[in-house]
């Protein structure tokens, strides 16, 4: 019995504390408790380690440390815990990301040793929504994305990635793990797009993080020669619709700050504003 305040690498014992505190939030905790209820809490399985911190034994805290470092649920004594933990282990994520004050705390204590970063987004709105809305007509032309159509919109997957976080996601290992990634989330049916006569991808997004209580929708992309056309509202009304029948009773994405035609967008098929994470990319 742990009686004072202390941090450890959770194990496959602790699964049920952990779930626990991912439920206390599980709007902005969708993404780490899609991949806890999925693998559990064997790091080879998860994709990293989680750790825990305690307060008279018991877990109150988090922080996923994998592909990307989350802090989950974490009081300032916790980040600085996960700070400490963090330095000692190196930098092995790509990124920080999470609920924002949280996050900020951590990167102000570990910028000293592992920075400069990339770029960092201090302030990324936090929108949720659980109806498909009055005001826009979701477009009749999207739906999932086949498994024979992997081809076709990886490209626009990788111009959607390379856009949104500067990088291409086809450096390092050429690709692998992000068309495993994409090819995943078309055969779990989470794949949408809208194609023209030519097979050309319009429009797309996927319900990345999904469990039971709320799923977050990722990769938004509409083709450049079609923006400012009026495709990006209705293309959201049929992945919200999908969405909300399918997978999860509250929808949920965040949004650079700075992205106003995005942001305008959302606001136009009902989400709303419930918080803000923050990135810090490498």
């Amino acid at each position: 019995m742990l009686t004072q305040t202390t941090s450890r690498v959770l194990e496959p014992s602790d699964l049920d504390a952990a779930l626990a505190v991912l439920d206390r939030d599980p709007v902005a905790n969708a993404f780490v408790a899609a991949r806890v209820q999925i693998a559990g809490l064997d790091p080879w399985r998860l994709g990293g380690e989680m750790w825990g911190w305690y307060e008279d034994g018991i877990l109150t805290s988090m922080c996923y440390a994998g592909a990307n470092l989350v802090p989950i649920c974490a009081t300032p004594r916790a980040v600085r815990a996960f700070a400490d933990r963090a330095r000692r282990a190196g930098r092995r994520c790509s990124s920080i990301v999470g609920p924002a004050e949280p996050t900020a705390a951590l990167w102000q204590l570990l910028e000293p040793r592992w920075g400069p970063a990339r770029e960092v987004r201090a302030r990324q709105p936090l929108l949720v929504t659980d109806r498909v809305p009055d005001a826009v007509a979701p477009d009749p032309y999207v739906r999932r994305v086949r498994k024979d159509e992997l081809e076709t919109i990886m490209p626009a997957c990788v111009a959607m990635f390379t856009e949104e976080v500067g990088v291409s996601p086809l450096a390092g290992d050429g690709g692998l793990l992000y068309q495993a990634r994409v090819a995943e989330l078309v055969g779990s049916g989470r794949s949408f797009a809208r194609f023209d006569a030519d097979g050309n991808v319009i429009f797309k997004a996927e319900i990345g993080a999904a469990t039971d209580r709320a799923c977050q929708i990722q990769g938004v992309w509409v083709a450049p020669e079609h923006r400012g056309n009026g495709v990006a509202a209705p293309g959201m009304a049929a992945v919200l619709r999908y969405a909300l029948a399918d997978v999860a009773p509250v929808v949920s994405l965040y949004v650079n700050d700075f992205n106003t035609p995005a942001r305008r967008t959302y606001a136009t098929v009902g989400f709303r504003e419930v918080g803000a994470f923050m990135s810090v990319l490498f």
